[in-house]
């Protein structure tokens, strides 16, 4: 791909849209690296697709019961309870 595939234009139109502002030779350099980038892209959609079933496997643990706190034994050390929970802080 060429250097002329992405336009001047096209960069300001973008750093425009990023609100961005971009002096002249900052768009000369971006114009080049952007179509490098599309060049790239243009790579990977030659490489072949593979045909192939994904093998799923739980990779997670089996859950397990054990021992926990009681209410009041977690609420103990709570800064602030109220009816029986945590209290937190107001969220508007």
């Amino acid at each position: 791909m060429s250097d002329d595939a992405v336009s001047p234009e096209e960069v300001r139109h973008v750093a425009e849209l990023a609100r961005v502002d971009l002096a002249d030779d900052e768009v000369d350099r971006f114009t080049g690296q952007f179509a490098d980038i599309l060049e790239y892209f243009e790579t990977l959609d030659e490489v072949p697709e593979v045909d192939r079933d994904a093998d799923l496997a739980n990779v997670m643990r089996p859950d397990e019961e054990r021992a926990s706190l009681d209410s009041e034994e977690a609420l103990r050390n709570a800064p602030e309870t109220e009816d029986g929970y945590f209290k937190g802080p107001n969220v508007s």
